[in-house]
Order: structure tokens, then C-alpha cells, then sequence
């Protein structure tokens, strides 16, 4: 047996607002930031994973995650590790810290990054990508990691059991198809709300020649803007290339759908988070007035829950997990089950610091093991930041290389951690 011995946590920041990279309507001027946590063990090896969040706030996501050093240091690994769904449960149902939530906000995520450190020790443990680990799970011991307290009005044990035990033929068929092709993107590089249209048709014309099928635009500030620049975008990329749109929660209901006809004519492939990530019933009020441009949404659900209603709702067409929004990997596993319960695609939040290289393992996973489906869905791509990860994502084509590292993929290089821990201002050594 081994113990673990520290759970050591950093502030990482990055100034990518002074190049306005990830800038949009809501968010001005983000610093793109990471609440990292390390698990270690007395056996020498350690397990590494983040919170995103996006400057101001990230010590105080950085202290949820220090709060839950005493449920786990001194504690004997194997038994978490063999158990995580137990682990899980047990995390989320400390009364006192869940009454933070209860299952949702800063404490929520924070157990989020402690369970994805504890998957990226049992990937590594196991020799494994993380995505392989899970996909070469039973699918009795898929079910036995997901919590379905709340869900069972529109997701039972039964129900998950079907869907595995239905896409359990074809698995190794469907992980050689992703080893070999990998698994498509699009991009949201080109579309950044502070970008000049020069730079936007720049990064469009190459996100085509790169071979992305998709491109993301970020609106809502102002109108006529968002309809000069994506009418430059449809100058370039031709009459029928599909080009989403991200409203960031900027709009109240009745606006965002006068303000996405008025797009219309641009024919959106989507538009995402046009509202509060909180109003379901707004969602689904949308989604009927602006019919049939399809809305997308998720990046910001705050749990399984909140999905749940999303979909039993008919508010959304694409539903967006987000890596570390929720409490890692298992309540990320209720959601794509809940998404093939209701059939509908998964198309995952990224960009970030490290989303890209976190969250590619779920939707491949989803793919080999769950969805059995890569048909209309897509992982997010945004060309940040990707030099500080130790495994980075790597794209050809358009698609997510399929990765064959041991892990989560969310170890940051630790030249990375020490340059930019926050030292109070952006100071680089």
C-alpha cells in the first residue's frame, strides 16, 4: 500500500489580456489561469490536475482545493483508487463543505480537480491514457462510478447499463478507427471578440487550410459589429462552411432571439451560452424562437443536474461539457450518459489552459464506449498555451490526434509552475 503524503496546489496565471486572446463579450480582458493541484505519494509518483478560471478569483479557487487536504493526506491510495465512485461520493457528501453548493461553485470544482488528479494516478498506475482506461472499463464498472441521486427521473442505473452494454460490440473496431484518424475539431482562434477583421479573415483562411471544418465567432456586444464581421467571415470561408456563434451569457432571453435572427441570413451552425448558464426554462424559450439555428450550451452547467434539465427541457440541440466545471471525470461520465439517453451530440468546451488536453480523453472515450458516434460532434480548439502542458494536444487536419500518453493529459511542465505562479503581478523569471 502506499499513502498519500501532500496535496500541494499553485495560482497560475497567464496575461493573455494583453493580446486579447479569449477576449468575448462577457469576458474582456481574461487572464487565463489555473488553480493547479498535485496529489503525492510516499511511493514517489503523483497525480496532477487544474480548475480553469480566468485571472481575479483563482486564490480563492486555489483555497477550495486546499480545504479538502484533510480527506485525503495520510490516507492508503489503492482503496481510493480501486473505489471511485465511492471517492467521489465521499468527496461531494461532506455535509459541511457541500453546503458551499450544495454541488455546485467554487467547492464543486475544487473536488473536481482533487478526482481528476486521482484518475490521472490510476491512467498512470495502469500504463494508460486516460480515455483507454475508461473505455476498457465493464460496463457494470462504468455505472458503478457515476452518482445517480437526482438523475433517476430521466437516467437509471438500468437505462446506463443499456447504453454501454449497446455500444459494448464494435469497441475495439472504434478504437483503432480513432488511433488511426483521431478525433475531428473545430477552431475558435479566428474569432476572438477584441481580434481587427484583418486578423479574423487571416485566422479563418487558415483555419480552413488547416483543415477545420468549423469556426467559431464570439458576438453579443454590438449588432452591426457582429454582423460586419461575420460577414467577412462568410466572404472567406464560403456560403456554406459551418461557422458557430458565442454569445458568452451576454443576452436576456427575449434579446438573444432578435438579436440571432437578425444573424440569421449568416446561417450560425449554432449559438452558444445566449443566456445564464442557470435559466433551463430561458434556454428552451430560445431554442423554440430561433428555430431551426440550433443552441448550444454547458460550458458553465454547473453539475449533472443542470444537464439533466437542459435536455428533458428540448433546450439545447449540442450539449458542451467542460472538463473541470463539474467534479471531475465521473460526473463528466453522467453526462455523456445523459446526453446518448436523450440523443443528443456532445461537442465539448476547450481552449483555456488545458482544456483541450483534458477533455479530448472524455469525448473519445464517448466515442469508443458510450456514443459509439464521432457523427456531428467536435472537440473545441483554441491555440493557447499548449507549450507549458508535458503531453500537448496535437492536431493534423483538423482533428484531435489520438494521445497514447499515460495520464489525464494535465500535467503542466514545471519550468511552467514556477514561472507563473502569481507572485501578486505578471513577473516571469
Amino acid at each position: 500500500m502506499s499513502r498519500i503524503v501532500a496535496l500541494d496546489t499553485a495560482d497560475i496565471r497567464f496575461p493573455t489580456s494583453l493580446s486579447l486572446d479569449g477576449s468575448d463579450a462577457m469576458n474582456p480582458d481574461p487572464d487565463y489561469s489555473a488553480a493547479y493541484a498535485i496529489i503525492r505519494t510516499d511511493a514517489g509518483d503523483a497525480g496532477h490536475a487544474f480548475v480553469f478560471t480566468i485571472g481575479r478569483g483563482n486564490d480563492v479557487q486555489v483555497a477550495a482545493i486546499d480545504a479538502l487536504a484533510g480527506h485525503l493526506v495520510g490516507r492508503e491510495l489503492e482503496p481510493l483508487l480501486d473505489d471511485m465512485g465511492g471517492t467521489f461520493r465521499e468527496l461531494i457528501g461532506d455535509s459541511q463543505l457541500r453546503w458551499l453548493g450544495p454541488e455546485k461553485g467554487v467547492m464543486h470544482m475544487a473536488i473536481g480537480a482533487v478526482i481528476n488528479t486521482l484518475w490521472d494516478i490510476k491512467a498512470k498506475r495502469a500504463g494508460l491514457p486516460l480515455w483507454q482506461l475508461l473505455a476498457g472499463m465493464t460496463p457494470e464498472e462504468i455505472v458503478d462510478l457515476v452518482d445517480f441521486r437526482y438523475l433517476t427521473n430521466a437516467l437509471t442505473r438500468q437505462d446506463a447499463l443499456e447504453i454501454l452494454r449497446s455500444a459494448h460490440n464494435g469497441r475495439a473496431e472504434r478504437e483503432q478507427q480513432l488511433l488511426a484518424t483521431g478525433y475531428p475539431g473545430y477552431t475558435t482562434s479566428p474569432g476572438w471578440l477584441g481580434y481587427s477583421d484583418e486578423k479574423l479573415e487571416r485566422l479563418a483562411r487558415e483555419a480552413m487550410a488547416e483543415g477545420f471544418t468549423q469556426i467559431k465567432l464570439k458576438v453579443g456586444a454590438d449588432l452591426d459589429d457582429d454582423i460586419r464581421r461575420f460577414r467577412k467571415a462568410r466572404e472567406v470561408c464560403g456560403p456554406d462552411f459551418p461557422i458557430a456563434i458565442d454569445a458568452n451569457q451576454r443576452w436576456e432571453v427575449s434579446e438573444a432571439i432578435e438579436w440571432v435572427r437578425a444573424l440569421a441570413e449568416f446561417r450560425p451552425a449554432w449559438v452558444e451560452e445566449p443566456t445564464s448558464p442557470d435559466d433551463v426554462l430561458g434556454h428552451a424559450e430560445i431554442a423554440r424562437g430561433i428555430a431551426p439555428i440550433r443552441v448550444a450550451t454547458g460550458e458553465h452547467a454547473q453539475n449533472r443536474m443542470i444537464f439533466k434539465q437542459l435536455l428533458q427541457a428540448h433546450a439545447i440541440e449540442v450539449m458542451q461539457i467542460d472538463a473541470v466545471r463539474v467534479a471531475g471525470v465521473n460526473e463528466n461520465i453522467a453526462n455523456l450518459l445523459l446526453a446518448a439517453k436523450f440523443g443528443v451530440p456532445v461537442c465539448p468546451h476547450a481552449g483555456g489552459v488545458g482544456l483541450c488536453e483534458a477533455v479530448q480523453h472524455l469525448s473519445m472515450f464517448d466515442f469508443v464506449a458510450v456514443s459509439g458516434s464521432r457523427e456531428g460532434r467536435m472537440i473545441e480548439y483554441v491555440d493557447h498555451l499548449h507549450e507549458h502542458f508535458v503531453t500537448p494536444t496535437v492536431i493534423r487536419g483538423g482533428s484531435y490526434m489520438t494521445p497514447s500518453t499515460p495520464g489525464n493529459g494535465m500535467e503542466m511542465k514545471a519550468g511552467s509552475i514556477a514561472d507563473y505562479t502569481w507572485k501578486g503581478q505578471h513577473v516571469f523569471a
